[in-house]
């Protein structure tokens, strides 16, 4: 996805492409309106997140529409641009499986784990990669 058709500034680039979410998640497919590339960096450098968005009646009142209930949503996150090919190499290599793996775990747990919300983020800290789980701190 280039930068210029999605009004990310020059110095801003992704570190992964929708081709390569297709490619890793194989049979795991995700609804492409589920994934999200954000115009702007996090400001605790997270590059990937994926959220499991559990089927709570509270929801509703929160803005969460029933249909996207037992649904999971991925966002990726820009980085400069100079760190793009470090970063996408790492992600795609290590982090894409793990994606893959959470995603297929996530759709075939228990009652109780799909009932509450769920989350895995990613980022890369000094050319390794670091995780956190449910907004836990990174390790």
């Amino acid at each position: 996805m280039p930068a210029r058709n999605r009004r990310l500034p020059r110095h801003l680039s992704w570190p992964l492409t929708p081709t390569d979410l297709c490619e890793a998640l194989g049979d795991e497919p995700v609804d492409p309106e589920a994934v999200s590339f954000d115009e702007h960096p996090w400001g605790c450098r997270t590059l990937l997140t994926v959220r499991w968005v559990p089927p709570i009646s509270s929801n509703y009142g929160q803005g969460i529409h029933p249909g996207l209930w037992n649904t999971l949503q991925i966002a990726v996150a820009p980085l400069p641009a100079g760190e793009r090919a470090a970063a996408r190499e790492l992600l795609r290599g290590r982090v894409l499986p793990e994606l893959r793996a959470w995603i297929a775990n996530a759709r075939q747990a228990p009652e109780g784990w799909r009932l509450s919300p769920h989350s895995r983020s990613w980022r890369i800290e000094d050319g390794a990669i670091t995780r956190s789980e449910d907004g836990q701190p990174f390790r």
